[in-house]
């Protein structure tokens, strides 16, 4: 990373924080926040499936409100997390498997299920888990709910200023393309043929999204998955490289479609703005040394083999200074960097057409009582 662009990293970071100190003071920026992904974003989802994906147990959320876990498979907050405090949420958008009367439905909520993807079958070798088209049958349920309290008119004024946050496509490699032993689409398909098949699919459910009024939605490319210290561990790496080059070469077959498809939704519906979030792009270009962190290629807990933190383990002190959380998470002090880039990108490599911010300054605020 070139000097100057290490400045206006550690630039944006400042006036992260100092954003985050008069958060609370500030009105939203969007009414309404609605979160669909993976272990990434899961906040609770789920702790009650019947699965060995869960992080509702300590070490996770060490550094959370007291101490306690959630269901974020890190030791504070997810980067969704952050985001949303930034957009001026007060709290934190609740998971779905959480809501009742006592929240207020108006605000969003949040899907994501650890292990899940694009595909139904994605992670159901570690069990249940809410494939995406489930998340959005659950919105669905509660575009209804959010209709029944507002009346038709209103809610859909209301949908339409809110913000979309989809997160999906990991664990279709991680947790399926990649597990030859339990899926058979390693076998049957290119990595060409597999992307194309997951966009396809994508972009049904993303359309779904628009028939039930979404019109600022930002899509996320998929990450440096070779980069985890569990792929490292399980496959090696080669020829000089630090990440499992074959495994990222995949994802970026998936990044290349998404960036298309973002331009043919944008073209075809004047009246929606989608983003498309460069993950990648993000990860590759974060220099950890120059931003503090001494350890990224092993998780403060957790054995590489294992993946997760064991149940009371006792994590590694210096928590912000590692990288990963477990062999496949980001700390927080990791998720915070990557919320700022994505938050007001001063390298629009990073988020095509436009950051977040500017996608939200883009549309007119509503005021919801």
């Amino acid at each position: 990373m070139e000097a100057s662009e290490m400045k206006s990293v550690r630039l944006v970071v400042m006036m992260m924080m100092m954003m985050f100190l008069c958060v609370s003071a500030k009105s939203k920026l969007v009414p309404c926040l609605f979160i669909f992904g993976d272990s990434l974003a899961d906040n609770g989802n789920n702790n009650r499936l019947n699965t060995s994906a869960k992080a509702n147990y300590k070490p996770y959320g060490i550094d959370f409100l007291d101490s306690r876990p959630t269901g974020r498979f890190t030791n504070g907050r997810t980067t969704v997390d952050i985001i949303a405090q930034l957009l001026g949420f007060n709290k934190f958008i609740p998971a779905y498997a959480t809501l009742n009367s006592s929240f207020n439905l108006l605000s969003g909520a949040n899907y994501a299920s650890g292990g899940s993807g694009i595909l139904r079958q994605t992670g159901t070798h570690m069990g249940q888990n809410i494939c995406l088209k489930k998340q959005i049958k659950h919105h669905q349920i509660m575009v209804s709910r959010i209709s029944d309290l507002l009346g038709s008119k209103r809610s859909q004024e209301l949908l339409n200023k809110c913000l979309y946050w989809v997160e999906m496509g990991n664990n279709d490699y991680i947790n399926n393309y990649f597990v030859p032993w339990f899926y058979s689409s390693g076998n049957l398909y290119t990595p060409q043929q597999f992307a194309l098949i997951l966009i396809q699919k994508y972009r049904h459910h993303v359309m779904e999204l628009y028939n039930y009024g979404a019109r600022m939605i930002a899509l996320v490319g998929l990450g440096q998955i070779g980069c985890t210290p569990n792929a490292i561990w399980t496959y090696g790496t080669s020829n000089g490289s630090t990440c499992v080059s074959f495994m990222d070469d995949a994802v970026q077959l998936f990044n290349e479609r998404l960036v298309t498809l973002v331009d043919e939704l944008n073209n075809a519906f004047v009246d929606t703005k989608y983003i498309y979030i460069n993950s990648y792009e993000i990860g590759s270009s974060i220099d950890p040394i120059a931003l503090g962190f001494k350890v990224w290629n092993v998780g403060c807990c957790g054995g590489l083999e294992n993946g997760q933190c064991k149940p009371l383990e006792i994590p590694c002190e210096n928590r912000r200074e590692y990288v990963f959380w477990d062999s496949f998470h980001p700390t927080e002090a990791y998720n915070f960097i990557t919320a700022s880039k994505i938050y007001k990108a001063y390298n629009l490599s990073y988020s095509y057409p436009m950051d977040i911010s500017d996608l939200v300054h883009s549309f007119e605020q509503i005021n919801i009582a």
